[in-house]
This record gives structure tokens, sequence and C-alpha cells, in this order.
């Protein structure tokens, strides 16, 4: 289905839609990010319908991101609960200048 004919979740407002042709500026691993900076104890299948990806895309993506020293997960009870690290430079040369920190701050205080 179309991104942009997509209805909210039952678990958030969902992904909005986006131009033609479905792409974005920014990667479903910064998508997972922001969801995450939002609600530390979000569980991923709520993730996965906000980002507008599977569940296990998901989990791979924050398996990922743990990898790389981005997040960390510590159960809480039966949930899991996210931190992000963000003096994490990011990854690519171009962007390496700024950290996982700044980029979500940038991104969330925008809203």
């Amino acid at each position: 289905m179309p991104a942009s004919t997509r209805s909210p979740s039952p678990a958030g407002p969902g992904p909005l839609p986006t131009a033609p042709g479905g792409w974005t500026f920014l990667t479903n691993h910064t998508h997972v990010l922001v969801c995450l900076a939002d609600d530390p104890g979000l569980r991923l299948r709520d993730v996965a319908a906000r980002v507008g990806l599977t569940e296990r895309a998901v989990q791979r993506i924050v398996a990922e991101l743990e990898a790389g020293g981005v997040l960390t997960r510590e159960r809480d009870g039966r949930r899991n609960r996210y931190t992000i690290e963000g003096r994490v430079p990011l990854r690519h040369p171009l962007e390496q200048h700024c950290d996982v920190g700044t980029m979500l701050g940038w991104i969330r205080n925008r809203r």
C-alpha cells in the first residue's frame, strides 16, 4: 500500500504521508532512533507501526544500532528500555562532525 494512503496505527499517529516516489531524506535507522528518543520504553512492534516497517526490520535496525554503540537496551520488567548514546558521531564522512544527540535534537525540536 502506498505510504500516502496508510491509515494511522492504533499504537500512535502512524507514519506521515511521503512525497511522490516514496523516498524520504532520513534513513529508517534515524526514524527508529527518533521514535525511541521520544519514548524509550516503546515496544518495537509500535516503533514498526510508526515507521512503516516490519517488526523484524526494526529488530534488525535496533541490533545494528546496539552493535554500533548508538543504543543500549535494558530490561525493565517484561519490557525493554532504550538509551541513546548521544555523543556517538554520525557514520558518514560528510556527517562525522555531528553526533547522534545533536541530530536528534535538531529533528525533535522542530516539530
